[in-house]
């Protein structure tokens, strides 16, 4: 059994296992997520110094520019999160809701948590001058987050909740909502 198909397995054992355990589970996989979250800004910092990088945008420009990006962010987090506690979940894959959530932010995104998270970074990027938080670590931190859902997120949740999360695959995009065009009216 490969490394993926274990990972699947613990997913999914998880899930739909007992609450007592799903409960237990969800501060460690956020405290672990955020964690590493606070890690790769704090090792940007230190490759900015070591490497003696220029500062991203002069102090006053840095604050215009990462306010409202951070907010976006922030917005996306906390809308993702209330939607899942609505219907007794988490966005923390070891806790999931009992049924699939397209409402809200996931009838626009199948992950708007992450999207969030990765606005989120780029504006902390700008507020910090990091060139190397928003030019190497988010990108590379996106990177291996759509790797991760690809390879393990999205086959658990397949393989727990079937045909509707892959008809729901195939209608919502993973991170950037589709612009809709303007509907045409008929003329009679």
């Amino acid at each position: 059994m490969s490394l993926r198909e274990r990972l699947i397995g613990i997913f999914y054992r998880v899930a739909t296992g007992s609450r007592k355990t799903r409960n237990l589970l969800t501060p460690a996989g956020a405290i672990f997520f955020f964690g590493l979250i606070a890690l790769l800004i704090f090792v940007a910092l230190q490759v900015d110094e070591c490497l003696d990088f220029p500062e991203l945008l002069p102090t006053s420009l840095n604050i215009i520019v990462s306010v409202p990006i951070i907010a976006i962010g922030l917005f996306l987090m906390i809308w993702s999160v209330l939607n899942f506690v609505r219907v007794k979940g988490t966005p923390v894959p070891f806790n999931p809701p009992p049924k699939l959530v397209t409402t809200g932010p996931y009838a626009h995104v199948r992950n708007p948590m992450l999207t969030g998270v990765f606005v989120l970074l780029f504006g902390l990027g700008v507020l910090l001058r990091s060139i190397s938080l928003v030019s190497i670590f988010t990108p590379v931190f996106i990177l291996f987050n759509v790797w991760e859902l690809k390879a393990v997120e999205e086959r658990e949740l397949e393989r727990r909740l079937g045909e509707d999360y892959v008809e729901y695959k195939k209608r919502v995009p993973m991170f950037i909502p589709r612009l809709k065009v303007g509907t045409e009216k008929s003329i009679k």
